[in-house]
């Protein structure tokens, strides 16, 4: 299994980015990644996202699935 530590609120995000990361933390567990919070300094949280091959192939098509825009 991988590990791809990334960072799901960057330094001053804007509504969008901030829903944008979240959605695709959503998909990845949708997708069966185990999604696991690292630690968190204030706002800003540092996860990582785990999984196989077929996981990630998984991700990549809920990637290419058209997303209904938030209300």
């Amino acid at each position: 299994m991988s590990h791809a530590p990334y960072r799901t609120a960057p330094d001053n995000p804007s509504d969008t980015q901030a829903l944008d990361m979240q959605a695709r933390v959503a998909l990845a567990r949708d997708a069966g990644m185990p999604v696991i919070l690292d630690g968190q300094i204030g706002r800003e949280r540092y996860e990582s996202v785990t999984g196989s091959v077929a996981t990630l192939a998984r991700f990549a098509g809920a990637l290419r699935l058209p997303v209904p825009e938030a209300a």
